[in-house]
């Protein structure tokens, strides 16, 4: 009877419906965090079964082009692009190989004009293919039973030296550890952040870019000029969205008329063909940087 004379029934009835409200709200919390750990455990499922199946895809890919090189006139194919399995492959080969001290000999070659003497020596005649493959891991062996050249994805400083193996490290082939990714073009950004070979994380975004200009004269000089302020633009948005992630360790690709900007950044800035939206362009890029050219001099 008091509560109803000084109006505290009505509070105790709206209080008692608020705190069922607020278990409701609760429980739909809980249900709605269990459903993302749920969703984000079968996006790390579906990553995986898609890193598995491009794997087998390149290995179908290669197998292919060794059939068709062993008809064809290109029996004696000598380039060949390598990803995923078909990289362990060859490396677990290079690895296996061993010799007496100072039987093989292993370098890596900075660019076309940066061949030391010591590799001209060792490879001879075959040389100038080595420099036509650089920069890149240039491997034989004093009974010229071993003779390779590989493009390096994480590249080394340059080195020459015989050995009773060949020299390498795995991480110089393939994504390892925690890394970012920058896809860089002059109207695209995409970045991914990834563990190994897992993407942890993804940002990206476009950027207008005016189109090709068809006028000549002051128009079309006008025209340079705005297209080129849009790509300073764009890459100072690029810089930021990089030093808002601040990596450890970053790897650039996207055009060659941009990357170059981020050469004092990167570990490694690579020119790699990315079309698509940001995340498909992405996609296409890390694959692209960890492609292995493989040329047998």
């Amino acid at each position: 009877m008091l509560d109803r004379l000084l109006g505290r029934a009505s509070l105790k009835e709206r209080v008692a419906e608020l705190e069922e409200t607020n278990r409701h709200l609760e429980r739909q919390l809980e249900a709605e965090e269990e459903r993302r750990a749920e969703a984000s455990t079968a996006r790390q499922r579906a990553e995986q079964r898609e890193n598995r199946l491009e794997d087998r895809v390149a290995e179908l890919e290669d197998r292919v082009e060794r059939l068709q090189s062993a008809d064809g006139a290109a029996g004696d194919r000598e380039d060949e692009r390598l990803h995923g399995a078909r990289v362990r492959e060859v490396l677990d080969r290079l690895a296996s190989f061993e010799t007496e001290r100072e039987g093989v000999f292993t370098a890596y070659v900075a660019g076309e004009h940066d061949v030391p003497d010591a590799v001209r020596e060792a490879f001879g005649d075959r040389s100038e293919v080595v420099a036509g493959a650089a920069p890149c891991l240039a491997v034989t062996d004093d009974a010229g039973l071993l003779s390779a050249c590989l493009s390096v994805p994480a590249p080394p400083e340059p080195f020459a030296g015989w050995d009773d193996h060949v020299q390498f490290e795995r991480s110089w082939f393939k994504p390892a550890g925690e890394h970012t990714v920058a896809l860089v073009r002059s109207d695209l950004f995409a970045l991914g952040e990834y563990d190994g070979r897992e993407r942890t994380a993804f940002h990206g975004f476009d950027s207008e870019l005016k189109s090709q200009h068809s006028k000549g004269g002051f128009s079309q000089s006008r025209f340079e000029r705005l297209r080129d302020q849009q790509i300073a633009s764009h890459v100072d948005r690029c810089r930021a969205a990089i030093d808002e992630v601040d990596p450890e360790r970053l790897y650039v690709v996207g055009e060659g008329s941009v990357i170059h900007e981020f050469d004092e950044r990167a570990a490694v800035t690579k020119a790699v063909d990315a079309t698509g939206d940001p995340e498909a362009a992405l996609s296409d890029a890390v694959r692209s940087l960890w492609t292995v050219r493989l040329v047998v001099p």
